[in-house]
């Protein structure tokens, strides 16, 4: 999978994730929005350029665990631990993440609640940000955000520890983070209407499958593309004559799989 096709499935996951976010995050949306300073929320267009705030310094978070993962991963790949260990790694959690979402299997919860362990120590920094004035506090709020416990987030994370590449990893998670944008830019404006139609168990069910079937895709691809590899390495392997004679190179076009 190119890059550019990478960015572009963490678009589609985030998308596909929006279901939990708004479910997870709808309070927090709900309670910055009240948080706002009297009287400017009232302004024309400054709830949303508040979202944007927001959701800007959620993004930036994501950025910077995403530097952090793909910076890990290059540190094992230079350790020596083989791409398609972490290739599968990515895919049990991407599969993890589909089951969630659909509700049939809650073990991400589980890493949830160790995060909230995190959690507890970073949350208290945001209530010195109230009452909000202006974009700035917005943002800075939303750096916060960004670190609140989430399965969907971890499974990504997961996913951008395999790139092995700091910029690669940010990149991943900057995809994530446009993907669940538009969800909760909607859910900060119209949030009781839009959380009941996005948590009906049809969607999420929905989204879980599509995401199952991304993870089983990519740990397919992973076990296939490592096993390619190999064997295209074995057909520029020189093998002695059994006449004594020069050694011959096997051509390349035997030994290739499609």
């Amino acid at each position: 999978m190119t890059d550019d096709l990478t960015f572009g499935a963490a678009i589609i996951v985030g998308l596909l994730g929006s279901s939990h976010c708004i479910g997870m995050c709808g309070g927090i949306v709900a309670a910055l929005n009240m948080g706002i300073a009297d009287g400017i929320s009232r302004k024309p267009g400054s709830l949303f350029v508040f979202q944007l705030g927001y959701n800007a310094g959620r993004i930036t978070s994501y950025l910077l665990v995403g530097l952090l993962a793909g910076s890990l991963g290059a540190g094992l790949a230079q350790l020596g631990v083989s791409p398609v260990v972490g290739k599968l790694f990515a895919a049990s959690f991407l599969i993890a993440l589909g089951l969630y979402l659909a509700n049939w299997w809650r073990g991400l919860a589980l890493l949830e609640r160790l995060g909230f362990i995190v959690w507890r120590h970073i949350q208290p920094l945001g209530k010195r940000l109230f009452p909000i004035r202006n974009p700035a506090q917005a943002y800075l709020l939303g750096l916060i955000w960004g670190w609140l416990p989430c399965g969907l987030v971890y499974a990504v994370v997961a996913w951008s520890l395999t790139t092995a590449n700091a910029l690669e990893g940010a990149k991943l998670m900057l995809g994530f983070g446009l993907g669940t944008l538009p969800g909760l830019l909607i859910a900060g404006n119209v949030l009781n209407h839009f959380k009941n139609r996005v948590r009906s168990p049809l969607l999420r069910t929905s989204a879980g499958i599509i995401i199952i079937a991304f993870g089983l895709y990519s740990g397919f691809t992973g076990l296939t593309g490592h096993y390619h590899h190999r064997v295209t390495d074995l057909s520029s392997t020189t093998l002695p004559s059994l006449a004594g004679f020069e050694l011959i190179r096997i051509p390349p076009i035997f030994c290739s799989v499609s």
